[in-house]
């Protein structure tokens, strides 16, 4: 026992010292950055915790009729009052502009409040559940928001705005890798345990929020501005968006309708596989295969943003929406259990692309005086187009329409939206590109 203890204790030495020579490389250590992804190690760590624990709750321990339902509900009762609280996000994060690593600490200590109380309302079937659910939601998004808006002031001189958001990508999903197996063992005890365990990340990652560098709560050259709306054209307060940002919000919202309608409808069809994907094993194993595909995707996009020194982030946007479309397009004809699969890894590429993408063009392109609140609304946006895919995908199953149908079904609604997305990216090229900014007064 006491050599199997020093040979664990040597490996888990040796992983943190492999994992704080990544998070240090490339000038990230000098710079801050590396704070910064440890910090996300945590949280992503936690929202693994989380995510594996409603899993278990809402999806896994009842019947797929019962489940459906709870789905259903889950998402009408968390997601779409999220519609109306997250625009109110980004301008109340405005006024911490000089207190960011306050802001990013108090968005982690309100998840672990939110864990423990999810806890108790799970361990007791309390309804105070949706509600805490919803706090875990609309906390998870700000805290996207405020890291986001802190990026760029601890980024080292060779790091692309693309290559640092992809290295917090790939520390988040390498954190979540290591974390689901815990908390699915903590699961196993009961749910409220792998939440109680996500309350401990959630605290850890709070103390890292505060120990951030001052630098990240520096407001120089800020302004108290509002943001415009999408259409590109100027705003009544004198503020525009670039239309590289619109086709990449426009672009992302087409993926995450993909993933949405994807992650549930395959979840419930995957459960009990129908004859025509030609699988013959276990239904927990062919899930499990087309999600790690989904996760092998995602973490490939991550891997390729990292190498990348793309400086044209709005094509590679419109290249992973039509890419993703060809894909569903083409699983929908030819429906069988390894076009799942590829087709899992093909959408968790595309859409770790385009959100790394877009994460970079507002970056760019969008002004420290209105950044935080364009974070603000692309979340909010991504977030619906997710809900309303998967409430595409539920109705779809409880009609009990066919596989191969409900494919061609919502192929046809992204299609329909890739031809105005790419129109609407065409009859902009005539207009001049600007970051956003406010615009001087016309001359006397």
């Amino acid at each position: 026992m006491r050599r199997t203890g020093r040979t664990v204790a040597r490996g888990g030495a040796g992983a943190v010292a492999g994992a704080r020579r990544f998070t240090h490389a490339g000038g990230a250590g000098e710079s801050g950055l590396s704070r910064l992804l440890e910090l996300h190690a945590f949280n992503t760590a936690g929202d693994a915790a989380v995510a594996v624990s409603l899993a278990g709750t809402l999806f896994f321990t009842v019947p797929t009729e019962q489940a459906s339902g709870q789905v259903a509900l889950f998402l009408v009762l968390t997601m779409l009052p999220f519609a109306f609280v997250a625009p109110l996000i980004g301008p109340f994060l405005d006024r911490f502009r000089r207190g960011r690593r306050w802001a990013i600490g108090g968005t982690l200590a309100i998840r672990a409040f939110c864990c423990w109380v999810l806890a108790g309302a799970v361990a007791e079937e309390s309804p105070a559940f949706y509600l805490a659910a919803l706090g875990c939601l609309v906390a998870s998004k700000a805290y996207g928001v405020t890291r986001a808006s802190a990026v760029p002031r601890l980024l080292p001189e060779e790091f692309t705005l693309v290559k640092a958001n992809s290295r917090i990508s790939l520390t988040g999903t390498a954190a979540a890798a290591v974390s689901a197996p815990l908390a699915v063992g903590a699961a196993a005890i009961g749910a409220e345990w792998s939440l109680r365990y996500a309350f401990v990340l959630f605290v850890v990652g709070t103390v890292l929020a505060i120990l951030l560098p001052a630098r990240v709560d520096s407001s120089e050259g800020e302004e108290q501005v509002d943001l415009s709306d999408l259409s590109g054209r100027p705003a009544k307060r004198g503020i525009t968006v670039s239309r590289h940002v619109v086709d990449a919000l426009r672009s992302n919202a087409g993926l995450r309708l993909i993933t949405g309608f994807l992650t549930i409808f395959m979840a419930f069809t995957l459960r009990e596989p129908p004859a025509s994907l030609g699988w013959t094993g276990n239904a927990t194993i062919l899930m499990g295969l087309v999600i790690g595909a989904a996760g092998a995707g995602n973490t490939l996009g991550v891997v390729i943003g990292s190498w990348t020194r793309s400086r044209s982030p709005h094509r590679v946007v419109l290249v992973v929406l039509l890419v993703d479309i060809v894909a569903l397009v083409v699983a929908a004809a030819f429906f069988r259990w390894p076009v799942a699969a590829l087709l899992g890894l093909t959408v968790g590429l595309c859409q770790s692309l385009g959100k790394l993408s877009l994460d970079a063009l507002i970056q760019r392109d969008i002004g420290e005086e209105v950044r935080t609140s364009m974070f603000a609304r692309s979340e909010t946006l991504l977030q619906l187009s997710w809900v309303i895919g998967g409430l595409i995908g539920i109705g779809l199953f409880t009609l009990d329409a066919d596989v191969a149908l409900a494919m061609f079904v919502t192929a046809g609604v992204v299609v329909a939206w890739g031809v105005f997305v790419l129109r609407q990216a065409h009859l902009a090229r005539r207009l001049p590109t600007e970051p956003v900014g406010p615009v001087p007064p016309p001359a006397p």
